[in-house]
């Protein structure tokens, strides 16, 4: 019998025949979840939402994982279906879909009698006969009732569909009953009431079919205050005239076939034209008209699509094909929509004399004509929701495209429209158009160059189509071109053919405030920007910022990523540049300055949150912004440095070509902490050169005593030890020079780092003058990182004893005072001296309290270094599982911070693992490399 995945009643799974224990109602609906999309990936964060709402607590997420191993384990037995990890989610992966989930063979039913009227009435006999009640039995909750409501709809639209096809073979007198009770729970449904009156008719009662159409008339005036529809109204009419037996159906009206040629160099775009085709697909399903919004700024090539999709689907739409260009964003006025009903009306045979003369008329005489048929209506370059609505057809069995740049969020809400946001192409598809519009052998033989406009056009169709359209030229001329015009290079004298006429049509559809915003949005530093730097940079509350950015965002100027950030195709910002430099220019400078100041500002106290012994600096730090971001804490901090890591960079440029020394130095220190923890080693070594440079023109020593010694050691972490010990020197003699005792110890200390492994007793020299100093001061924090570097130089050179001590004191200083980065590093040097002496238990014991510090720290370069000494002490002891793991994580970890020589050593240590035996591998943890 196999496995059986039930959500058409109570929520279960069959394993031949019995059932499999799923746990808990809130497990049951994890279950649930899954398998209503079984074989696509739902993201955790969806899962919670849909299982737990507002009940969610921070606790969900684990609460989550232990359902799903629970679930796991009961599925064990069941052949075919497995519960799997995917990135970011869940899937639950079955062979097939179909005839697992009922759900899913259900629907696979209904598509089949749509497609084979002889068998319909059997296949959607043995559809309906798959539920076992209403839908998701035993579960609860807001998602649960929504999905439930949503499935008895499709139910009930599956019993109309097996009615109509009983009525079709003249068996009305077999489903009276059942319709009567039908319409007795739906009496305003005009699809149910048509069919009683239909099947009253065909078992010879028509006087009783009559009179329910008086009563449902009534009814719909009363509670409505609307008539019956077209078709119940014709239905009505024609039993009037037909007395008895099976009233005809009415003659068929023109078939259009009005859609464009499909492009002949239309290229890529699968994923888009299989959203389209699971969009028809879920809708016929339903028996729900097929309603999509192709969405999208100018040039990606919106039309094609939508012309390409169609032409591959014409039979699916036997009855016809309707297009329109509905001129939204064109040089004249927008189409009418009672122009555009006057074209369909004609086109499906209706004589123009009898074509209603007003908008309503004409929508619904549309409707009345559309209702029953299987037609595609196409609406391209839709300007708003409003002249699409009175344009949509009246039958479930038609389909609706409409291709905008504007999102139609009214048709999304209010019609329950699928968007597809279109994308830039793809390098690779991009190439592909080239050579369909240039030629394969052209293309291949000016690889470089073509790959040079992809990387221009950013994979802009109809840039890359200007491009091709002018093959006469050179392709490195026009490479160059574009290098030097930009988007001067991609105009043309027909605005259809013209990327800045394109772009002109969008910007002239903007409100004043998005017009204003657009043109600030290109001067924001970095390739994107959240929220928050958004509404500095323009000046506006977050909440009116968000309503304006919104607005560009359904005008597709703007796109909004799943992580909250607005962000620009190149292009774009390459137009929203140019309107920028129509505003004023103390406009722009006070824009850039507020983004500026408050990137600065949030950086300041994020880094704080981080480096909570962050010793004296004699600088002012920056003034808040308008808008400042408030963060809850270091794990909080360390997120906000992630996201804003490329923004980061390009203020401190911006600041730099501004000439705001002070941004410049408070951004390299206040990100410091950030970087060293995730391992951003060009970041930092690029931020405290700026430093470095800016210091020359603030105040006092202590900005280039820092920069200098900060330098230094970003240099250490990068492998240019040769620079690090001149910066370090340098920093050493200004300290010295100005007795400042502080910066001193650190450059001594920070100095011995750099020395190792080319002079270690010189690098113990300057450790322990180091430590005198922080003893002297009185700095219990650096005095215990003082310890903590003499002891590892002491090691290096064998004085294990001596380490040891040092280790031991600095921490109880660390743990005196809080100071867990110090914590840790102090345990895992520890760890290094146990496995040396041969004692691996007690080393991996205080690895794993150093890993567990350094993991809540999110500092990856120590925690890498951590897990690769752990592997060490697990391999000595014989134990390749956990060596093998630890080194994988360890690898991992390396790779991702671009640590090449870390990765092949612990490559290497991984390959030999399999012939390793207990106590073989008994390398020195001192003298393996890592920073600290």
């Amino acid at each position: 019998m196999g496995t059986v995945v039930r959500l058409l009643g109570e929520v279960d799974v069959l394993v031949n025949g019995r059932p499999v224990d799923l746990g808990t109602p809130r497990q049951r609906c994890v279950l649930a979840v899954l398998a209503l999309e079984a074989g696509q990936v739902v993201r955790a964060d969806r899962l919670i939402e849909r299982v737990w709402g507002a009940d969610a607590t921070p606790r969900t997420r684990t609460t989550l994982h232990g359902y799903i191993s629970r679930l796991r384990a009961a599925l064990a037995p069941a052949d075919g279906v497995t519960l799997a990890r995917r990135s970011g989610g869940y899937v639950l992966v079955t062979e097939p879909e179909v005839s697992t989930v009922d759900l899913f063979r259900y629907r696979e039913l209904r598509a089949d009698a749509r497609a084979d009227e002889e068998r319909a009435t059997a296949l959607l006999t043995e559809a309906v006969g798959l539920w076992q009640g209403e839908a998701l039995i035993g579960l609860v909750g807001e998602w649960v009732e929504a999905e439930r409501e949503r499935l008895e709809r499709e139910r009930l639209a599956t019993a109309q569909d097996l009615a109509d096809a009983r009525l079709r073979l003249g068996l009305g007198e077999d489903v009276v009953d059942e319709l009567a009770g039908r319409a007795e729970a739906h009496p305003l449904d005009e699809r149910t009431a048509g069919q009683f009156l239909l099947a009253l008719h065909q078992a010879g009662r028509t006087a009783e079919a009559l009179d329910h159409y008086r009563r449902v008339r009534a009814r719909l005036v009363e509670e409505l205050g609307t008539d019956p529809g077209p078709a119940l109204q014709e239905l009505h009419r024609r039993l009037l005239t037909t007395g008895t037996g099976r009233p005809g159906r009415p003659p068929r009206s023109a078939v259009p076939r009005e859609l464009r040629a499909a492009p002949a160099s239309f290229v890529g775009r699968a994923d888009d034209v299989h959203r389209l085709d699971a969009t028809l697909d879920a809708a016929r399903a339903g028996g729900t008209m097929m309603l999509a919004v192709v969405r999208g700024t100018g040039g990606l090539g919106k039309t094609w699509l939508v012309l390409h999709w169609a032409h591959r689907r014409l039979g699916r739409f036997p009855d016809g094909q309707l297009f329109a260009d509905l001129g939204g964003f064109g040089a004249g006025a927008p189409m009418t929509p009672a122009a555009a009903l006057f074209g369909f009306l004609t086109a499906l045979g209706v004589e123009p004399g009898s074509i209603p003369p007003d908008l309503h008329g004409r929508s619904a005489l549309f409707r009345t004509l559309t209702a029953g048929r299987r037609l595609l209506v196409v609406l391209d370059n839709a300007a708003g929701t409003d002249q699409v609505v009175p344009l949509l057809p009246g039958g479930a069995s038609c389909a609706v495209v409409v291709t905008s740049r504007n999102g139609l969020a009214g048709l999304v809400a209010a019609h329950d429209a699928r968007s597809v946001a279109l994308g830039v192409l793809p390098a690779a598809d991009a190439r592909e158009l080239l050579a369909a519009r240039l030629g394969a052998a052209r293309v291949d033989a000016e690889r470089e160059t073509v790959d040079e406009l992809v990387g221009l056009c950013g994979g802009l169709p109809l840039a890359l189509s200007v491009l091709a359209s002018r093959a006469g030229a050179r392709l490195s001329v026009l490479a160059g071109e574009l290098r030097e015009s930009g988007l001067d290079s991609l105009a043309d004298d027909d605005p259809a053919a013209s990327l800045p006429a394109v772009l002109s049509s969008s910007y002239d559809a903007l409100t004043e405030d998005e017009a204003t915003v657009f043109g600030l949005l290109a001067l924001a530093p970095g390739p994107d920007a959240a929220l928050a730097t958004a509404a500095n940079l323009t000046g506006l509350p977050p909440a009116r910022a968000r309503a304006v950015l919104r607005g560009l965002e359904q005008m597709s100027l703007l796109e909004h990523d799943p992580d909250g950030r607005y962000r620009m195709h190149d292009l774009v910002r390459a137009y929203a540049a140019e309107t920028a430099r129509t505003l004023p220019g103390g406009v722009r400078d006070a824009a850039v300055r507020r983004a500026l100041d408050f990137c600065a500002h949030t950086a300041y106290h994020a880094g704080l949150l981080l480096d909570t012994h962050r010793g004296p600096v004699d600088l002012t730090p920056p003034e808040p912004g308008p808008y400042v971001l408030e963060l809850s804490g270091a794990e909080a901090a360390m997120v906000w440095f992630e996201a804003e890591r490329a923004t980061l960079l390009a203020v401190q440029d911006a600041a730099a070509s501004r000439d705001e020394h002070e941004t410049v130095w408070w951004l390299a220190l206040s990100t410091d902490t950030a970087r060293q923890r995730r391992g951003h080693r060009d970041d930092r070594l690029a931020g405290w050169r700026a430093a470095v440079h800016a210091a020359t023109s603030l105040p006092g020593p202590v900005p280039a005593l820092v920069a200098h010694r900060h330098l230094g050691r970003a240099c250490a972490a990068s492998g240019l030890r040769e620079e690090s010990a001149r910066q370090l020197r340098h920093a050493i003699g200004l300290a010295g020079d100005h007795d400042d005792r502080y910066e001193l110890g650190h450059a001594h200390q920070a100095l011995a780092r750099t020395l190792e492994r080319h002079d270690d007793e010189l690098a113990l020299t300057h450790a322990i003058r180091a430590l005198r100093l922080f003893e002297d001061l009185g700095l219990p924090v650096c005095t215990a990182h003082g310890h903590n570097a003499v002891g590892w130089h002491a090691a290096r050179l064998g004085d294990h004893d001596t380490a040891r001590g040092h280790f031991d004191a600095a921490l109880t200083l660390h743990r005196e005072n809080g100071n867990a980065a110090g914590e840790a590093d102090s345990l895992d040097r520890l760890a290094r001296l146990e496995h040396d002496a041969g004692n691996h238990d007690e080393a991996i014991g205080l690895h794993r309290r150093a890993l567990t510090l350094r993991r809540g720290l999110g500092h990856l370069p120590a925690s890498a270094e951590t897990l690769d000494h752990l592997g060490l002490s697990h391999a000595a002891l014989g134990r390749t599982g956990e060596a093998r793991e630890a080194w994988q994580e360890a690898l991992e970890l390396y790779r991702c911070q671009g640590r090449a020589e870390e990765g092949e050593r612990v490559e290497h240590q991984l390959g030999g693992l399999a012939a390793a035996r207990p106590g073989h591998t008994r390398a020195s943890a001192v003298h393996q490399k890592g920073e600290k």
